[in-house]
């Protein structure tokens, strides 16, 4: 299985590189700017044009509207073929995906959490989850913020994947700074920081592929 990754786009999809050919297209949040329902509709639109058989979306700490008006937000999706995710899973060929927007507290944005809450929420994904989608990275994993010179990714979201045996890929944007792909020694599991946008917000990173072909 080919999954394509791409995340923090902000409005800016039709300026992006071109999507590469893979069985799911996966976007892990922020697809919009200001997180307006008539940009959700026009970003729905376009999104589930793309030729893959599945599209996974959730959404990120600017996606207001499925904060606000969750309802038509995921009608939009529905009526575009697109699987929205908010904290809940999806099979694809035996495959469990799970994804959930939830980052830690930063001014007033939405589906933002206190570490007390994220552990919480983090404590909700599935054991048997073999592709995690989440809007933030787990701390130390590509989530480095230079000019703050930090890492700033979810500690409770470290210690839940800890917990997942049957974790073969996460996927994630929300630091612009750290996109990029990784793998883990330890187990094999593949991070990809798929942000579209750079620091700048300009949406030139390409796509990244991950082939799950080995673990199915």
């Amino acid at each position: 299985m080919r999954l394509v990754c791409i995340s923090d786009t902000h409005g800016l999809h039709g300026e992006m590189p071109s999507v590469p050919p893979g069985d799911v297209v996966i976007h892990a949040g922020d697809c919009l700017r200001t997180g307006s329902l008539a940009a959700l509709e026009e970003f729905t639109r376009w999104f589930g044009n793309l030729p893959y058989k599945h599209k996974i979306l959730i959404a990120g700490n600017h996606d207001f509207c499925f904060e606000r008006q969750h309802d038509l937000a995921s009608k939009l999706c529905k009526e575009n073929g697109i699987t929205y995710l908010q904290d809940e899973s999806t099979v694809i060929d035996g495959l469990t995906f799970y994804g959930s927007p939830w980052t830690p507290v930063y001014r007033k944005m939405a589906f933002t959490a206190t570490e007390e809450q994220m552990f919480e929420l983090r404590a909700r994904i599935p054991d048997h989850t073999n592709v995690l989608i989440t809007h933030g990275p787990a701390l130390g994993i590509l989530d480095f913020v230079p000019h703050e010179r930090a890492h700033v990714g979810c500690f409770p979201l470290l210690k839940r994947m800890d917990q997942l045996l049957s974790l073969t890929a996460h996927i994630f944007g929300h630091i612009h700074e750290s996109y990029g792909f990784a793998v883990r020694e330890s187990d094999g599991v593949k991070f990809a920081n798929a942000s579209t946008c750079d620091v700048s917000y300009r949406p030139i990173n390409p796509p990244i592929i991950i082939d799950l072909q080995e673990a199915t």
